[in-house]
C-alpha cells in the first residue's frame, strides 16, 4: 500500500500580521519539519491548516495540472517565514492578500516569506497558483502520481499531497477539504467525501467535491480518467458512490462483485466500531499498474491487480476498516502505525469469523505457530517497527496477534467496549500506542504494560508461557498441530496491501 520517503529539510509555518508585543520571542523560521522521529522534513512547524480549497485544472492527454490552493491557517508561533511541501512549480504566493517572496528548496520544500510577519495565534490565508507535469516529478526516485491510460492518480502513503497541492504534509496537521476540478467533457474527476455538483461549459466539465470533516494529507485522493460510476445508499443512510475505471478488462466483474459490498461492509463495522464516522462512503479503481490499496479517506483507492484472481471482500474490510482507525484517529507520528494496521487486518479476522471461515483465535493461533522463532518476522516490533519496516507484512499480522492477546487479557466485554470507545473518544484526531495503552487499561481496569511490551515491542517470539498467559497458541508449540484456518488464503490474497 505504501512507499516511503526521507525527505529533505523544511522550515516552517504560516501565520498572519499583527503587531507583536516587544517582549514577545524573537521572529523566526518555523521548525525544519513537523517533529515525526521517523521523517523529520515531514510537515511544516509554527502553522496548523484547518481548509484546503483547491481549485484545479487537469488535461489527461498531457498530464497538466494547474491550480490554486488556498490555505486557511492560524500561526503557532511569531513567524518571519513557513514552508509547504509541494513538488509541481510555482508561479505566485500571497499570504494575506499581499504578494509573497518564496523560493524551493531541497526535493520537495516550498519556502515562503510574507511581506508583514506572522504572529503566533493570528489567522493566516496562503494562496498558491501553481502548475506542471505530476508524472515528471519524483522524490528519492519514486512518484506518488500513477500515470494512467486515460489521466493520473494521487494515491499513496505516507506521502502523496506534494504532487497535486501544497500543504503541511503529515498526519498531526488534519483540515477539511473543498476540491474542485475542471476535466475535459466525458472525463470524470473523483476524489474523496461528497461530489456537491458537477456543471459543463465549452468543452469541459467542472466536478465539485467537500470533505467536512477533519482529514490527513496523504488521504487526500485524486483520480481524474474514465469511470463508470455507481451510487447507492447504506441501510444506514450513508450515500455510496463508487467508479471503476472503463479499461479494467478481466478484472472488473471481480472488482465490482467486491466493492459493491461497501455499504454492507461499513454498516457491519459499526457494529464493531461505533458509527461511520463520515457522511460519504465508496470506493474507487482507476487502471493504474500499481499493486496496493490505501485507505483514502471515504473513499479508498483499490488496485485492479488485487482483483486478478477473483472477488476480493477481505480487502474491502481491512481499507474500511481503517476509516474508524487512521482516518478518524490518526497516528500522532509514524511509528504509531500499529494502530492502524493491526486493527484493520483484525478486522479480516473478525470478517472471516462472520463468513464461517476461521476464527479471529484460530487465525491468531495460526500466526503464532506458523512462524518459527528465528524467523524474521519476530524482529520487527509492530509498536515502533522503524521506518524501514513500517509496512512489514509484521505490523499488519503480528500486530493483529497482539489485539487477539489484549481480548483474551482483558474479555470480551472491555475489548468490544474499547473498539467502539476508541474511535469515539478521539474522534476527528490524532493518538498515539502509548494513549491506546492508556485507555485500555482505563476501560478494562487492568494493567497492561507487561502484555503491550512482549505482543508489540520485543523483537523476538513471544514464549510458550507468553503465548499461553494470553490464549495464543495454547494448543502446542508447533504450527504442525495448528491447522489453517480455511480464510487464510484469502486473507493473505489481500497482503499486496503491504506493495511499497
Amino acid at each position: 500500500m505504501h512507499r516511503r520517503i526521507i525527505a529533505p529539510g523544511a522550515l516552517a509555518a504560516a501565520s498572519l500580521l499583527l503587531a507583536i508585543p516587544a517582549s514577545a520571542a524573537p521572529l523566526s523560521p518555523g521548525a525544519p519539519g513537523i517533529g515525526d522521529p521517523y521523517y523529520p522534513a515531514y510537515g511544516n512547524g509554527g502553522y496548523d491548516v484547518s481548509h484546503y480549497d483547491l481549485r484545479l485544472k487537469y488535461q489527461p492527454a498531457t498530464d497538466e495540472l494547474e491550480g490554486t490552493a488556498t490555505l486557511v491557517a492560524r500561526a503557532t508561533q511569531d513567524l518571519t517565514s513557513f514552508n509547504l511541501d509541494f513538488l509541481l512549480d510555482v508561479g505566485e504566493v500571497r499570504v494575506n492578500g499581499a504578494k509573497a517572496a518564496f523560493r524551493k528548496s531541497g526535493e520537495q520544500e516550498l519556502e515562503i516569506t510574507p511581506k508583514t510577519p506572522l504572529a503566533e495565534g493570528a489567522p493566516v490565508t496562503v494562496v498558491v497558483r501553481y502548475r506542471g507535469v505530476p508524472s515528471s516529478e519524483q522524490v528519492s526516485g519514486f512518484t506518488s502520481w500513477h500515470r494512467t491510460p486515460d489521466g493520473g492518480v494521487a494515491a499513496n502513503e505516507p506521502e502523496a499531497a506534494a504532487w497535486w497541492f501544497p500543504g503541511n504534509d503529515h498526519p498531526l496537521d488534519k483540515a477539511t477539504y473543498d476540491v474542485s476540478v475542471l476535466v475535459p467533457d466525458g472525463t470524470q474527476a473523483i476524489s474523496n467525501g461528497t461530489l456537491r455538483s458537477t456543471s459543463s461549459k465549452l468543452g469541459w466539465t467542472r466536478w465539485n467535491w467537500r470533505s467536512d470533516k477533519p482529514q490527513a494529507t496523504y488521504l487526500a485522493t485524486l483520480a481524474v480518467g474514465k469511470f463508470d460510476i455507481t451510487t447507492g445508499t447504506t441501510e444506514s443512510g450513508i450515500p455510496v458512490l463508487n467508479a471503476y475505471s472503463k479499461d479494467l478488462g478481466a478484472n472488473a466483474g471481480a472488482a465490482r462483485a467486491s466493492i459493491e459490498r461497501t455499504g454492507e461492509i461499513a454498516d457491519w463495522l459499526a457494529g464493531y466500531f461505533g458509527p461511520y464516522p463520515y457522511s460519504a462512503l465508496g470506493g474507487y479503481v482507476p487502471n493504474t499498474n500499481t499493486g496496493y490499496a490505501l485507505e483514502t479517506q471515504t473513499r479508498p483507492f483499490y488496485s485492479p491487480r488485487q482483483f486478478a484472481n477473483g472477488s476480493n471482500v477481505s480487502i474491502v474490510v481491512h481499507e474500511l476498516a481503517h476509516q474508524w482507525y487512521g482516518d478518524a484517529v490518526s497516528l500522532k507520528g509514524w511509528k504509531d502505525i500499529w494502530i492502524n494496521e493491526g486493527f484493520s487486518r483484525y478486522a479480516q479476522w473478525l470478517w472471516s469469523e462472520h463468513e464461517g471461515e476461521g476464527t479471529a483465535q484460530e487465525l491468531a493461533d495460526h500466526v503464532y505457530a506458523s512462524h518459527p522463532a528465528d524467523d524474521p518476522f519476530w524482529t520487527v516490533k509492530p509498536g515502533d517497527p522503524g521506518p524501514e519496516n513500517q509496512f512489514d507484512i509484521a505490523v499488519y499480522d503480528r500486530g493483529a496477534l497482539a489485539v487477539q492477546a489484549l481480548r483474551n487479557k482483558i474479555g470480551d466485554e472491555s475489548f468490544f467496549a474499547i473498539l467502539k470507545g476508541w474511535p469515539a473518544k478521539y474522534a476527528h484526531g490524532n493518538a498515539s500506542v502509548v494513549d491506546f495503552q492508556r485507555y485500555a487499561e482505563e476501560v478494562s481496569g487492568k494493567p497492561l504494560a507487561a502484555l503491550f511490551d512482549t505482543w508489540l515491542f520485543q523483537p523476538s517470539k513471544p514464549g510458550v508461557s507468553a503465548a499461553r498467559a494470553a490464549a495464543v497458541a495454547k494448543r502446542a508449540k508447533g504450527a504442525e498441530s495448528v491447522s489453517q484456518p480455511r480464510s487464510w488464503k484469502r486473507i493473505a490474497a489481500t497482503n499486496g496491501v503491504h506493495g511499497h
